[in-house]
């Protein structure tokens, strides 16, 4: 099997620096799976609920690794040639125009197992996600959501996460010189056959702590006011806790808080808070639900 270089971090803790360094905040679990993943050669599969930092772990991982990011977006009824290659019909089509004009004008006959042949050229093909992340390196390779796809595609996965080649009929085997970091998520709204996750290293992500949260905001939004800050964690957390229909992650939190600082607020209160909500809550029933009840979330 083809072995990918070492990354540039000699242990969990240095990943954790480096990752910190690109604004994100990992703890000493992540940090170690993340090691591990690229150490081992093996794909990092992370659950957890929506918007707790699983696919910005991937986009972080591309900036300390300098890998190009490829994403593949599963969604209900995927497959294999959605992430794998397509060939491009209306260029072949006029390719075989050209070759018959050629032929036509100088009274030559075209040799149709050539012309076939030709058509199937590797210009003419389209290199989706996964062939893209095969042929590019270093590549970090993004499956997000994988939990909306049905069997048949994880049965796909399974091969090419395994081999990290795949057979075009008309090409041949195209192998990966350096197998692409693979980091697959799901929201877990459905569950992942086993026979996939035994292939990954498994990581969980929850919701970051008060203090975590604090400092992804003083990460991502320099010149944050302290009191804002923790204000703002505070009421996300709370806001987590009131059975929403869709409860803000940590993308909405970094959101809420760049729109307090945009429209001059020093300070989380009623009136900040009810202008500046659809930052926060992207649901009509949740802000109008939360609107009623922001003396009680704004207490101390």
């Amino acid at each position: 099997m083809t072995e990918r270089p070492s990354n540039t971090a000699g242990s969990p803790a240095e990943l954790a620096a480096a990752l910190r360094s690109t604004g994100y905040l990992a703890d000493d679990g992540l940090a170690t799976a993340a090691f591990l993943a690229m150490e081992m050669n093996r794909p990092l599969f992370c659950e957890g609920e929506p918007g707790t930092g699983k696919t910005a772990l991937a986009q972080a991982l591309a900036q300390v690794l300098g890998a190009e990011l490829i994403r593949l977006q599963c969604h209900d009824g995927i497959d294999a040639s959605q992430a794998l290659y397509d060939w491009d019909f209306p260029r072949q089509l006029l390719h075989l125009r050209a070759l018959e004009a050629a032929a036509s004008a100088t009274g030559d006959t075209l040799d149709a197992d050539a012309v076939e042949a030709s058509l199937y050229d590797p210009r003419f093909l389209l290199a989706r996600p996964i062939l893209r992340a095969l042929q590019t390196s270093p590549s970090v390779l993004l499956i997000d959501e994988v939990d909306r796809a049905d069997d048949e595609f994880e049965a796909f996965l399974l091969e090419v996460l395994t081999e990290h080649a795949v057979s075009i009929p008309e090409v041949g085997e195209i192998r990966a010189k350096e197998p692409p970091l693979v980091v697959l998520t799901s929201n877990r709204t459905r569950e992942v056959h086993d026979a996939l996750k035994r292939r990954c290293l498994y990581l969980w992500l929850d919701h970051p702590d008060l203090q975590r949260e604090i400092q992804i905001l003083h990460s991502r939004l320099p010149g944050l006011p302290e009191r804002l800050a923790a204000q703002v964690a505070g009421a996300v957390r709370k806001l987590r806790q009131a059975d929403l229909l869709k409860p803000p992650g940590v993308a909405e939190t970094i959101d809420w808080a760049r729109a307090l600082q945009l429209v001059g607020a020093r300070h989380l209160d009623v009136d900040s808070a009810a202008a500046t909500l659809g930052a926060v809550l992207k649901y009509r029933e949740d802000a109008d639900r939360i609107r009623a009840q922001l003396d009680t979330l704004l207490a101390s």
